[in-house]
Formats: C-alpha cells, structure tokens, sequence
C-alpha cells in the first residue's frame, strides 16, 4: 500500500520500491497487489517512473491506482491504466452491510444508510444511536407540519428538534443530522408520489408511513420543502442560529 505522506504527496522513492518488488514472485498468493491511493498526489517524477511498469506488468504482478480525480493524472498513466469506476452503494446495499458484517440493528442500519451518502465507511463512523433519534424527529416532523398550516402550532412542532436548544457545537451537529435526515425522508416522498422506482427509497422500512404523508407532501411541495431544507443546511453551515433556522424552515415545510 503506497499513500500520500505527511506532505500530501507520493514521492518517486517509494513508487521505485513498489517497483522493484513487483519484480519478484509472490510468497503465498497467486498475485503480488501493490494499491497506490490517491493515486493524483504522485509527483511528476514518480508517475513518470510508474510508465514502463504499467506498459509492461510483471506477469505475477497488480498495480493498482485509486483516485477520486483521475484527470490529475498525466495522460501517459491514464492512457496505460484500463479504468473501473465505482459509484456509491445504494442506501439498501449499505443498510444490508451494516445488518450483515457490523451486527447493527435493521432500524439503525436502515438510519445509518440514508445519512451516508453510499459509504458503508461514513456509515460506520457515525453515531447510529444519533442518526436513529435524527431520523425519527425529521419524520415526527413531517407528520406534524402534514396536519397544520397554522404557524403557531408548527413553531410549536418543532421545539423538541434535537439541536435547537442550545448552541454548543453537538447540537448543531444533531440538527444537522435531523436536517439530513429530513432531506433523505423528502427525496423519498417524490419518488412514492411519483409511483418512482421503490427500490431507489433510502428509507425503505418506513415506506407505509411515506405512502400516508403523501396525501399532504405532493411531488411539488417535496420538491419546495427539500430545496427549504438545503437552504437551511447552507445556512448552519454559514453559523445561523439552530433555533433561528428550525423556525424558519418549519414555516417553509
């Protein structure tokens, strides 16, 4: 494994050891694998060293380059390299990791999934305890706001919203969870409204409640309600105040 060192670069030295032990047979398995990750933070020098490699790989050797940015490349490694690409895992398929490599619960996984935007490693690094509460108070809020257009008993609803009671830097990351979480549950409700593909669902366990919710949260109004919530997520980001911002987006909702 070749990474970026404490510079952020990979320097030729080690891309001419990786070279020269590709050179030799495998110990034990069949290949030799050398991963070069972050493959754009290779200098010059040592892409340059890499070409004659890659045109002429040793028979029990892989090279193999991972970037995010492959055009960062030079077009002499690109044009040697043939290339895979890998999107993000759908919610369900992060959700079935969780339950079936990590022990994680269905509604934690299925919590956990919607907030990781198809990594099963961001998935993993967040609280699922956290995500579940999110997810449960976005939802919550949902149905309240679905039953009033009344803005005093909408203010109302969204007083227990985790993260709008204070301004410490945990609640604002929890109402930002709970915003996420809200984002995920509106991109669902437009795919029932429009009898989408339900596979596509993020929140797939909670597809009864989503089919109720449409009967308030049309096609159209979860299109204006998620562009809402992406507006008060920018807002967080810029340091509004959670509290100022729940009120705001709940009247929006």
């Amino acid at each position: 494994m070749i990474e970026p060192g404490e510079n952020g670069s990979i320097k030729i030295d080690a891309v001419r050891d990786a070279i020269d032990r590709a050179g030799y047979r495998p110990f034990e398995a069949r290949r030799r694998v050398v991963i070069i990750d972050d493959a754009e933070a290779l200098v010059p020098a040592a892409q340059n060293a890499l070409l004659k490699t890659l045109e002429e790989m040793p028979g029990a050797s892989i090279f193999v380059l991972v970037s995010s940015i492959p055009d960062a490349l030079l077009p002499t490694v690109r044009s040697r390299c043939p290339r895979l690409r890998f999107g993000p895992l759908s919610a369900a398929e992060v959700a079935q990791a969780l339950v079936r490599d990590h022990g994680y619960t269905e509604t934690d996984a299925r919590a956990a999934a919607a907030d990781a935007d198809g990594s099963i490693g961001r998935a993993l690094s967040a609280d699922s305890a956290d995500l579940t509460q999110a997810r449960d108070e976005a939802r919550r809020l949902l149905e309240q706001t679905a039953k009033t257009e009344d803005p005093a008993r909408r203010l109302d609803a969204v007083r227990d919203l985790s993260g709008t009671k204070g301004t410490s830097a945990s609640d604002r990351d929890q109402m930002t969870a709970c915003l996420r979480a809200l984002a995920s549950l509106l991109r669902d409700l437009g795919i029932v409204a429009t009898q989408g593909d339900r596979r596509m669902l993020a929140n797939a366990d909670l597809e009864p409640q989503l089919e109720t919710l449409t009967g308030s949260f049309d096609h159209r109004r979860s299109l204006k309600a998620y562009a809402a919530v992406d507006e008060a997520l920018n807002a967080l980001e810029r340091n509004a105040s959670t509290k100022v911002v729940a009120d705001w987006l709940v009247l929006q909702l």
